[in-house]
């Protein structure tokens, strides 16, 4: 671990190779899992002034829950996370043509019709962050078999997860942050030979 400024960064976020291949993966990670994705209480607050605003893109499986539950819920861990259908996917999950799975929170963002990407633990991923006590928070990677292809192409085009998730990370952290990561990760992976 590199603590950067009140942060325990893991050392798979400077040697692991990471990128998106939306082509081979289809977004799974927008569908798949016991539970949604990770929000913070100010977060749900947004989620609900923009689900009107997504409400035409969502499927009516999607709106049934978002009208009985509203757009998140407490789960066993009691972490507050994004609703999900049928036990698997995120409410605000849409579908392209092929089977790709998209973000209605995204696409809004991306179209003008909002300031708000996505939540950040979406943003981030495969980043996860856990707040430690004292302060910190730690900034781990996570691993899961749906991004297999996303380490094989980031090994192939020599990405690696910080460098991958410059846009988020700045987003949470800062740019001073992500800069003094930047130093860090090239100091470290210049005195050992990261695997991937």
């Amino acid at each position: 671990m590199l603590q950067i400024k009140d942060t325990l960064v893991s050392l798979d976020i400077l040697e692991r190779f990471f990128l998106c291949d939306l082509g081979a993966c289809k977004g799974e990670c927008c569908i798949e899992g016991d539970a949604g994705a990770p929000i913070t209480a100010e977060e749900y607050e947004t989620l609900q002034r923009l689900t009107p605003l997504v409400w035409d893109m969502l499927t009516p499986a999607a709106r049934r829950v978002l009208e009985e539950q509203g757009p998140g819920y407490y789960d066993e861990d009691g972490d507050l996370v994004t609703s999900i259908v049928d036990g698997r996917d995120c409410v605000f999950t849409t579908y392209e043509a092929g089977g790709l799975c998209s973000c209605a929170l995204e696409k809004l963002y991306r179209s003008g019709g909002s300031d708000f990407y996505k939540p950040i633990s979406c943003h981030l991923y495969p980043v996860r962050l856990r707040e430690l006590p004292g302060g910190m928070t730690a900034v781990n990677c996570h691993r899961w078999k749906v991004c297999r292809a996303a380490e094989t192409l980031g090994r192939t085009k020599g990405v690696r997860v910080y460098q991958f998730l410059r846009e988020p990370l700045i987003r949470r952290f800062g740019q001073e942050w992500y800069d003094e990561l930047c130093e860090a990760a090239a100091a470290w992976l210049s005195q050992n030979e990261a695997k991937p």
